[in-house]
């Protein structure tokens, strides 16, 4: 077939073509595309983030910890420090003060992260915890029941892990697939996880309820002082140690699998 003798539709494709390839060449898209792929390589060799560490960018890690515990300590300050034991102060007026502590420094977290640009998320969840106690101690007029919404959360936590079980969907193994397995709930079909997940979520039914009855036998008390010193002080070691076993417990059954896995 000799030169300008193609098809009417050959010689349409053949003038596209070369359109698109200069189109591509002069928009560099070929340096795009290698671009975007090499982005893409690059996030999946990246290694998934940890169970621990995940779980420790929720909660806000040992910052976040300590933020949440300010507000608290704010409070058992001033109600320690104005009310008998050393001002003296009228009940009802050291307790006022001791809420707006809670409340300002609650206040004054959430505006320091904003300043610094930094997530509230959890500076906003603390607030609203404060105020709801702060609300109710206001109400009644006892310090204790500043402590009372923390401790009914806790023990609805413990119901709903101690159900999750009696349904065999343990809680635990959600989270942990949430957080560590990329979405991934498959562990439904791993026995030995299974189990481990199940007596990991009773667990953390014991250690809630633990937290939670220490606090709440100090409340039916009236020891508001003590309970804000066991909220700092026992509470927050007690969910610690929890989460480092749990962590240590599904690490030892995952490797093992792996390592089994490899041999086999």
């Amino acid at each position: 077939m000799t030169p300008g003798s193609e098809p009417r539709h050959a010689a349409h494709e053949n003038v596209e073509e070369r359109l698109a390839e200069e189109v591509v060449e002069e928009l560099d898209l070929h340096e795009v595309s290698a671009a975007v792929a090499k982005d893409a390589k690059k996030d999946e060799d990246e290694p998934f983030p940890s169970m621990s560490e995940q779980i420790s960018e929720q909660l806000g890690g040992v910052r976040g910890l300590i933020e949440s515990s300010l507000p608290v300590f704010a409070f058992v300050i001033f109600n320690v420090v104005l009310g008998d034991a050393v001002v003296g102060l009228e009940k009802r007026t050291a307790l006022y003060w001791a809420i707006g502590g809670a409340v300002f420094a609650a206040l004054a977290i959430g505006a320091f992260r904003l300043a610094r640009k930094e997530p509230v998320r959890h500076a906003v969840n603390g607030l609203f915890g404060i105020a709801v106690g702060a609300f109710l101690a206001y109400r009644t007029g006892n310090a204790e029941d500043f402590y009372l919404p923390g401790i009914l959360l806790t023990f609805a936590q413990a119901a709903a892990l101690l159900i999750s079980v009696f349904v065999r969907k343990p809680i635990i193994g959600y989270v942990w697939g949430i957080m560590a397995n990329k979405g991934q709930q498959d562990w439904f079909g791993n026995t030995r996880l299974f189990r481990t997940f199940q007596w990991l979520t009773l667990v953390w039914v014991a250690s809630l309820c633990v937290r939670a009855g220490i606090q709440f036998y100090l409340w039916q008390a009236g020891e508001a002082n003590a309970l804000g010193i066991v909220r700092i002080l026992i509470s927050w070691p007690i969910y610690a140690a929890t989460f480092a076993f749990t962590a240590w417990a599904i690490h030892r059954v995952t490797s093992e699998q792996k390592v089994a896995e490899a041999t086999s």
